[in-house]
């Protein structure tokens, strides 16, 4: 089969490295979850006291940081497994910050554009389509209700231990982050024009799954 890049973009909790580690395990191809790269900035920031709005402070640190994604879906910050750290809900109202800065996204978007050269990756973020892979073959922006997210997200945290708060307190969040995400002067959060929109409210994982493969499925067939 043909190899081709898969772009998923959405907002924050929209089931988006859920759905990019099921297909890619499906295909065979590599998961590289974009948004893990900011929470790994913004978790670097709160440990070493740097504000989240002091850009040239965080770019510097950014410059002595190495950041790797495995393809099992670990998270490596300078050598730290961070998987499980960077999922609070404090580092993912940080993450919205830091990725608000032109040059931190200029930093962290180089990275994954080198990452993908070699093709077979799914990446999932809020700017894939439209800034970080505009030339992928395949590009879904997928979204949800925010109470869904909600739902979806506190479950999430109970189930892997991760300090959380209730569901409302999380919807909240996330209607926050949503504003922010999309107002944002710096490649705000949309829908590529060329991306097809899933709802995923009432669909399971495995329904998701198998709509973007659907869709996947001409790409993949194609002669060489």
């Amino acid at each position: 089969m043909k190899k081709i890049n898969i772009a998923i973009d959405g907002p924050s909790a929209a089931g988006k490295s859920t759905i990019a580690k099921r297909l890619g395990a499906k295909l065979g191809y590599v998961h590289l979850d974009t948004g893990a790269m900011y929470r790994c900035t913004a978790l670097k920031c709160v440990r070493e006291g740097i504000s989240l709005s002091d850009e040239q402070a965080v770019c510097d640190m950014l410059k002595q940081t190495k950041i790797e994604l495995t393809p099992e879906g670990g998270v490596f910050m300078d050598g730290e497994d961070v998987s499980t750290a960077i999922r609070t809900d404090e580092i993912s109202l940080a993450a919205s910050k830091v990725s608000a800065h032109k040059n931190v996204r200029s930093d962290l978007v180089a990275r994954q554009q080198e990452m993908a050269k070699a093709k077979g990756f799914i990446m999932d973020g809020r700017d894939i389509g439209t800034v970080v892979l505009k030339d992928a073959e395949v590009k879904i922006f997928m979204t949800a209700s925010a109470r869904a997210r909600a739902e979806r997200r506190y479950k999430q945290n109970i189930e892997k231990g991760i300090p959380t708060s209730d569901v409302e307190t999380i919807a909240e969040e996330i209607r926050q982050r949503d504003y922010d995400d999309t107002h944002r002067a710096n490649s705000p959060l949309r829908k590529a024009d060329d991306a097809v929109e899933i709802d995923t409210s009432d669909m399971s994982i495995e329904e998701v799954v198998e709509r973007i493969y659907q869709l996947a499925e001409p790409f993949l067939l194609k002669e060489e």
